[in-house]
């Protein structure tokens, strides 16, 4: 998959290589969470009895992948500032496919001028409800108080990758990235 390849080689080059049978983890979860990033381990658990297809799990991957990425170069402090879950939700939810065309018409959620804003800015709230016992103006006003600067951070992927195609594209612009910066 273009972008769990493009963000384990980014994790790799920031200090933080990923090993599969130690930072990957598949288990039985309640409810219908699809996976999570324990930052206390630094591991990716994936929700096996949740996740029905590969590309579902592909998303979840990606998703639980952007905030391991933010986790080894932000520094993210995930337990006392709920901006930071917030900023990392965002990313996750913006860069992961979470908010795709055909991800929100499956949802049968239809939009045209900002939609795609609007699903990122739902999925952050409703990620972070989902994980921390806060109230939804909370979640909301941390949301609302970051949104501008982490839709903005598209790291490391450089655009917001709409389609598999775009996560190629980006993923061969991050790895002649240093090539291109070497010849300036």
């Amino acid at each position: 998959d273009p972008y769990a390849q493009l963000l384990l080689e980014a994790m790799k080059q920031s200090g933080c290589t990923v090993f599969n049978d130690r930072h990957f983890s598949c288990e039985n979860c309640d409810g219908c969470v699809s996976g999570g990033f324990d930052s206390a381990t630094s591991q990716i658990v994936l929700c096996q009895n949740n996740i029905r297809h590969q590309s579902h799990m592909n998303r979840v991957v990606t998703h639980e992948l952007i905030h391991a990425f933010d986790h080894c170069r932000a520094h993210v402090d995930w337990f006392k500032n709920v901006k930071h879950l917030a900023c990392s939700e965002i990313r996750a939810a913006n860069l992961s496919g979470d908010c795709t065309l055909m991800n929100e018409i499956a949802r049968f959620k239809f939009g045209l001028k900002g939609h795609h804003q609007t699903c990122v800015r739902d999925r952050a709230i409703r990620s972070i409800l989902a994980v921390r016992k806060v109230s939804k103006e909370t979640a909301e006003k941390a949301v609302d108080e970051v949104f501008d600067a982490c839709f903005n951070d598209l790291e490391p992927f450089g655009r917001i990758p709409h389609s598999k195609a775009d996560a190629k594209r980006a993923y061969r612009d991050f790895q002649n990235r240093d090539r291109y910066n070497a010849n300036l």
